[in-house]
């Protein structure tokens, strides 16, 4: 078993789930003791500069440049320790499916899961591979842990084999990127990077410099319980409004009708009663001429609603949370070239894909850290169904090694 997949295999059981809620960073305290876990491991490798951010749960090191490149360029790899909210990431019981037959995996007999061709058919082209799989009840935590599992392996090669020519590389992991907050407290000056890339993306050979403009809005709806015996004329019922209001927006413009570029209004909670009810919503689109557009209307709706039912009977809180990178990355398009080439040397044809979604490297692209996306070699994320392709992650361990060969050779 490669270092890669054995990082992996002890990370995924390490539960660190983020939390939406909690208003701190780290969200959770648990994400640390996967931090505390690669301190110890970075330092037992011979890495230097480590640095722990014990407060906001923040890693840091380095790998020092090789003989004759320390003019280089210092080159950055990125990956976030936590695991969506989505589904729970307590107890992962990881699985190796060898040799895959391309047809379903039974994941879980006792309550008859499966990971099933006829709704995941990318399946299909992975037959002869190595999966690795969960037990159909938790996520499997590849979002990002094969990120981290892969920028470690690199790591740990590059430190025992001096003969290969590099820069400094500088490596950070971060908590919270699954609830938009991974960059929150990054330090980009300490960091010390000219660049860096996010491995935090999906199967092999996609590549991305482009992410989503994205808001976040919550929608709180003002009602009036009165007995439903007299109601007539006296009650306003919040649920109801809250349902008017998402008959607003346009039907086809929902994550379950895009895909590609094509934005979208994502309700993703609500709670409430009579009285007062709750909406939790995501904006998101790749044109910003699009997204401030799709900003516009949401106010519309409500500005609608309190014209209809008096005013204040709708508020809305909205906060931009990240913005589209590909603008950022303009000015280094050798982060792009470099990577492509790199995977062509492996044998991989790139896929340069937007992302629909975002990650650390949204943020940090507009905070002076130019920072595109490289796959890892998982799919399915923030799902009882994720998995990842053990031959995969073993060449984007190959693919990170070969940048930063690439940069080594570079000389500022």
């Amino acid at each position: 078993m490669t270092k890669t997949i054995e990082n992996f295999l002890q990370y995924v059981k390490i539960d660190t789930q983020s939390c939406e809620t909690a208003g701190v960073t780290p969200s959770s305290a648990k994400q640390r003791d996967l931090a505390k876990l690669l301190v110890s491991q970075l330092t037992r490798m011979g890495a230097s500069d480590i640095t722990y951010d014990e407060e906001h749960c923040y890693v840091y090191a380095s790998v020092p440049a090789s003989a004759g490149c320390e003019q280089s360029p210092v080159l950055g790899f990125i990956a976030h320790m936590d695991t969506a909210p989505a589904v729970t990431g307590a107890d992962v019981k990881p699985r190796i499916v060898e040799n895959y037959d391309g047809n379903d995996i039974l994941l879980n007999e006792a309550k008859s899961i499966r990971l099933s061709v006829s709704d995941f058919p990318e399946l299909k082209e992975l037959a002869g591979k190595d999966l690795i799989v969960t037990d159909g009840t938790t996520l499997l935590g590849a979002d990002d842990k094969a990120g981290v599992a892969e920028i470690m392996a690199m790591a740990e090669h590059l430190l025992t084999h001096p003969e290969l020519p590099h820069g400094k590389i500088r490596i950070g992991f971060t908590p919270d990127e699954e609830i938009g907050e991974g960059a929150d407290h990054f330090d980009v000056a300490l960091f010390g990077a000219d660049f860096a890339y996010t491995v935090d993306g999906g199967e092999l050979g996609e590549l991305e410099d482009e992410t989503f403009n994205a808001a976040g809005a919550k929608l709180i709806v003002h009602g009036r319980n009165v007995h439903p015996g007299s109601a007539k004329g006296k009650m306003v019922n919040s649920i109801l409004i809250a349902q008017e209001f998402q008959n607003l927006l346009p039907v086809f413009q929902n994550p379950m009708y895009t895909e590609n570029r094509e934005g979208f209004f994502h309700i993703d909670g609500i709670n409430g009663d009579v009285e007062e009810t709750t909406a939790e919503y995501i904006i998101r689109d790749h044109d910003k001429v699009l997204f401030e557009q799709k900003k516009e209307l949401f106010i519309g709706c409500a500005d609608f609603l309190n014209r209809k039912y008096g005013a204040g009977t709708v508020t809305v809180e909205m906060t931009d949370s990240y913005y589209n990178m590909k603008e950022a990355l303009a000015p280094h398009a050798h982060l792009m070239e470099n990577a492509c080439s790199a995977l062509r040397e492996l044998g991989v044809e790139p896929k340069i894909t937007p992302v629909r979604g975002g990650t650390d490297g949204s943020r940090l692209s507009y905070m002076g850290l130019p920072c595109p996306n490289l796959c890892t070699g998982g799919a399915n994320y923030h799902s009882r169904f994720e998995y990842a392709c053990i031959q995969s992650m073993e060449t984007v361990t190959r693919l990170l090694v070969k940048l930063a060969v690439r940069y080594g050779n570079i000389k500022l």
